[in-house]
């Protein structure tokens, strides 16, 4: 066991806190962002079970700069357990009942569905599966949780991004919105599309990625990953606290994947790895090329509404850009449209803008309905455009997305307080694993047949 803290604790001295972390092999970064801020009835010890090696020596340096920052530092001492058998010392030990996993993919859902066995909550980084067999274990795991009476809980942070708040709130004025269109696959009635980079900076510095990151039988191809967030704005958004079920609700119709090119110096910039891992031979081309299936496309209908999702992995995004979100909602009345292109200075703004520019009495219900827009989100104001209005955000709503993991943690811990999720999170969390392991099987059996 290894303390590691920076306010002069070394040794363990628990609180009377409801709430005791243990992060379970933290190789990715979202692990650290969950400790980014201190929260009200969580210990500040946190119990880390991973093996040794350099996922876990960036974990503990990235708390450690939360730890020594000069404004609001947090105060977490992290407990450290490396030796081989960490998983089975964390079940056996439990020492906490909130467990954090964000990491490898490849054994996630089974960590999932055995630390519920062992009546443990988990908070888990998306995606929670990352194929059919994984989606067939999440299921059996919701069934688990249910029975020991404990919490499984993705984390979705894009639900507290400002904009998409802001697109969902107008989606459901009437008088603005009018009614979701249906759309066709050619035309969705509902489409967001994410760009998404492998160099990027966080908390500061340049991201190492870990090598197992590009293979995508460890992390999951980009259509099982970053969709899951894509997936579960749709359902937030358009049926918002309204059950989803699966098996009635979901009609897939195509799904595509295609690679990104990684040259062997861009993956050792990143990983700081010199050579590609045995493990990644099977995705190398003419021994230089490292082909990673992070780019995917979902098309499907959800309760009769069109809808597409896609996802791009580029290598690096260009000076002064970075990841970048698209979604536009079509209403009978207007799209709500959000853009984060060189227009916007790679910042997401809403638009709103009328399906017909006679529709004379746009502009008096616009206003109208922003009165009980700015009553709720304080500031918030419009500016005409060429085709429509562009809603004003105070900075101060632009948190960022490292804040929202905090946010959507507060949400988990209120959850778990009140010792149940709403009614219609677990279906709707077994819906969207559906979706995305459905399209990786289908567009996967495309491929093949061509």
């Amino acid at each position: 066991m290894i303390a590691c803290n920076n306010n002069g604790k070394t040794n363990e001295t628990k609180d009377s806190s409801a709430v005791t972390f243990v992060t379970l092999d933290p190789g990715h970064f979202h692990a650290g962002l969950v400790q980014k801020t201190m929260f009200p009835g969580v210990d500040s010890n946190v119990y880390v079970y991973a093996p040794a090696g350099p996922d876990l020596d960036q974990h503990l340096k990235r708390i450690e700069s939360f730890n020594t920052r000069a404004e609001n530092p947090t105060y977490w001492n992290e407990i450290v357990y490396t030796r081989p058998d960490f998983f089975e010392k964390m079940i056996q030990e439990k020492k906490g009942n909130v467990v954090v996993m964000a990491g490898n993919n490849g054994k996630k859902t089974e960590y999932i569905y055995k630390t519920l066995e062992a009546g443990m909550n988990v908070l888990a980084d998306k995606p929670m599966a990352i194929n059919t067999q994984g989606f067939e274990q999440l299921k059996k795991a919701f069934e688990i949780a249910k029975q020991k009476h404990v919490l499984l809980y993705d984390i979705m942070t894009e639900r507290f991004e400002i904009n998409t708040m802001l697109q969902k709130e107008f989606s459901h004025i009437i008088t603005v919105f009018g009614e979701l269109e249906k759309g066709t696959p050619k035309n969705p009635a509902v489409t967001k599309e994410s760009v998404h980079h492998f160099y990027k900076s966080v908390a500061g510095s340049i991201l190492q990625r870990p090598a197992w990151f590009f293979d995508v039988t460890q992390q999951g191809e980009g259509i099982v990953d970053v969709t899951t967030h894509l997936v579960d704005m749709i359902q937030w958004a358009c049926f918002p606290e309204q059950i989803i079920d699966y098996t009635k609700d979901v009609e897939m119709v195509a799904a595509k994947r295609w690679p990104t090119p990684i040259t062997l110096s861009q993956f050792a910039d990143v990983t700081k790895s010199a050579v590609f891992p045995d493990y990644l031979k099977k995705d190398v081309a003419n021994d230089s090329i490292l082909n990673v299936f992070g780019n995917g496309e979902i098309n499907y209908k959800l309760k009769g509404v069109h809808a597409k999702v896609s996802v791009v992995w580029a290598y690096k995004a260009p000076e002064g850009t970075g990841d970048t979100h698209y979604s536009i909602m079509r209403g009978t009345r207007a799209n709500l449209i959000i853009r984060q292109g060189k227009e916007q200075n790679f910042k997401p703004i809403l638009y709103i803008e009328p399906v017909k520019k006679s529709d004379t009495g746009f502009e008096k219900d616009l206003a109208d309905a922003m009165k009980t827009v700015s009553a709720k989100y304080a500031g918030v104001d419009l500016k005409k455009v060429a085709n429509g209005w562009q809603v004003n955000v105070p900075e101060s709503y632009n948190v960022g997305h490292e804040t929202h993991f905090g946010q959507v943690t507060e949400k988990y811990l209120e959850y778990l307080k009140a010792g149940k999720l709403p009614d219609w999170e677990v279906p709707n969390m077994i819906t969207k694993y559906y979706i995305t392991t459905k399209a990786l099987e289908m567009a996967s059996q495309s491929a093949s047949e061509k």
